[in-house]
């Protein structure tokens, strides 16, 4: 599904404050499974993972998407692959605040210009199927941790993604919303979703959802996990 092809990300290149990120990685990711890259921070997983979901382009190497070469494409190719192939959850969750649970969920889905009856019904299943469809017109400041971490799933999922990517999704939950967090995953991966995390936290890499561990150290691959 996704292959990386001798991938290197520089950040300030040629500058006194030059810093290599991530340094010559080759990797394959298959459909249907759940992916966990680990290691300690600063290692180049997130910047690895922004990669993965076209959000970072590399400094040099080949990325290839559903044996689709797409390192070079446009931001605003890109920008749709984004949409209709990846969902995001971040580590801060990123939410609106000022406006509704529901409106922070449709807002990835404007600009495909759906009908917003069916957009808002849409989100409002998104909800009731991750229990917090009770909270739809609170406004995002209100809620608890676990709660806007399910309104933050809500929103990756609206506009139906193959790819789920997750930046340290437990680093601001408890041990029984970590829990809860791998749960709503596992159900994601039955259902035909891919999951990528990256994370340091035990409970996610060692989750009997993740089928493969892939291992980073200053910016390098040091184990894919039993991958290519």
């Amino acid at each position: 599904m996704i292959h990386l092809q001798d991938i290197r990300k520089v950040f300030n290149a040629g500058k006194p404050n030059e810093f290599v990120a991530i340094e010559g990685v080759n990797l394959a990711i298959d459909s249907h499974g759940a992916i966990a890259l680990k290691g300690p921070s600063g290692s180049g997983k997130t910047t690895l993972l922004s990669i993965l979901g076209c959000m970072a382009r590399p400094t040099s190497g080949r990325i290839t998407l559903q044996e689709r070469e797409i390192t070079s494409l446009p931001e605003r190719f890109l920008t749709e692959i984004r949409r209709e192939t990846f969902g995001f959850i971040f580590q801060q969750f990123n939410l609106i605040k000022g406006i509704t649970v529901l409106e922070n969920v449709m807002l990835p889905a404007y600009p495909n210009a759906e009908n917003h009856a069916s957009l808002k019904k849409r989100a409002m299943d998104l909800l009731d199927l991750l229990n917090i469809g009770g909270k739809a017109l609170a406004k995002v400041e209100w809620l608890s941790g676990g709660e806007a971490q399910r309104t933050a799933i809500a929103r990756a999922l609206i506009n139906n993604p193959t790819i789920i990517i997750a930046d340290e999704p437990t680093a601001h939950l408890d041990t029984h919303l970590s829990a809860e967090f791998m749960e709503i995953m596992r159900q994601l991966k039955q259902e035909g979703k891919t999951i990528l995390l990256a994370s340091h936290d035990p409970i996610v890499y060692e989750s009997k959802v993740i089928d493969r561990i892939v291992e980073m150290r200053d910016g390098k691959v040091v184990s894919a996990g039993g991958g290519p």
